[in-house]
């Protein structure tokens, strides 16, 4: 390796699929020289670490002491997705101190969102864009976007997101997490669904086609709402938990708990609309669970939806609690675990590092 290689993004909680990408990624390669520049709810240490409590003004001072000739992965979400008043300072050090900016595009909602940026927004992702030295998109879509409509001048390469995740072992829930399921738990059929009390996850449309199998079926089925605590609209979480006495939320899992949690459960739901990849599909698949999913990101092996059509999701979900979709959920699992097994080559390929 002949450069510092550096990873910089946020750790869990919360557990966003980036947050997961960026720990996973870097429990790989951590033992290869990785280095990791984090953030998050709770402290993150470790050999290579640096915790940084507030991300934007910690940044700066991290970057002056380590950064000089280093090659910096960026999964951070604020100097390019969201750009902020950080992308000059940024921009005039990765100049000044030499190093490399790797931006690793995970946001499937960015390109619709650009064609509304505001002048001052758009003057900033323009910088930010026109500073990095390579981008790595985890979707066909992005890495078209980026070469097609933003037309960038830089080298564009898709990396899936997906990564291998170790085996979790054992059933056994931490005694407070096993109390708060026991509502779930005792239901007949149970759905799962990750995300965050935002319309664009679709807790609602979950929460409604649930209620629906109910009625259609006559079922107790349950709702489990994994609650990534990265984003809330609190109106909006009252419209979906409002008279369903039989949705269970649960708050900033652990991952290793999140795989444990959905082994309990007999269908998972994804309702992201403008999803990029989606870790928590495959990751549901994995451990066996037939996935209903929105026609955005992954959608392979999936039983697919439009966002928003209920009376679509109502359909397929019913069909993957019908159990006749178990063959095609485990012969897919396989399939994905190849090529996450592939996806960790090209990353570590991209970033520098060597392989072992």
């Amino acid at each position: 390796m002949s450069k510092k290689v550096v990873l910089l993004g946020p750790s869990p909680p919360p557990h966003g699929g980036v947050s997961i990408y960026v720990s996973t990624l870097f429990g790989h390669l951590g033992a290869r020289g990785l280095r990791l520049w984090t953030y998050g709810e709770r402290e993150a240490r470790g050999a290579n670490v640096r915790f940084m409590k507030d991300k934007r003004r910690d940044l700066v001072p991290v970057l002056l002491r380590e950064g000089r000739g280093a090659r910096v992965a960026d999964c951070t979400h604020f100097l390019l997705e969201y750009p902020s008043a950080l992308v000059p300072v940024w921009v005039l050090l990765k100049r000044l101190l030499g190093f490399e900016w790797v931006k690793i595009l995970h946001d499937g909602s960015l390109p619709a969102r650009h064609a509304a940026f505001g002048g001052v927004r758009r003057a900033l992702f323009r910088l930010a864009a026109g500073g990095v030295t390579e981008f790595v998109a985890v979707s066909d879509e992005l890495g078209r976007w980026l070469r097609e409509e933003l037309r960038v001048a830089q080298p564009v390469s898709v990396v899936k997101s997906l990564l291998p995740v170790a085996p979790v072992g054992g059933d056994a829930l931490p005694e407070g997490l096993e109390e708060s399921l026991k509502d779930y738990t005792r239901r007949a059929r149970r759905v799962c669904s990750v995300g965050a009390f935002i319309p664009e996850y679709g807790f609602l449309h979950a929460a409604e086609a649930v209620g629906r199998v109910r009625l259609e079926t006559g079922e107790d089925v349950g709702l489990l709402l994994l609650d990534g605590g990265f984003a809330s609209d609190e109106a909006y979480r009252r419209e979906v938990l409002g008279g369903r006495e039989w949705v269970t939320v649960l708050r900033s899992v652990a991952h290793a708990d999140v795989f444990r949690l959905m082994r309990r459960s007999h269908a998972f739901v994804r309702g992201f609309g403008p999803e990029s990849y989606g870790l928590s599909r495959v990751e549901a698949l994995w451990v066996g669970l037939p996935v209903v999913a929105t026609r955005a990101g992954e959608t392979r092996g999936m039983l697919l939806y439009d966002f928003g059509d209920v009376d679509e999701l109502t359909r397929q979900l019913k069909h993957a609690l019908d159990g006749g979709h178990a063959q095609a959920t485990a012969e897919w699992a396989a399939r994905y675990q190849q090529e996450a097994e592939e996806n960790l080559k090209s990353i570590t390929m991209k970033l520098g590092l060597n392989e072992s």
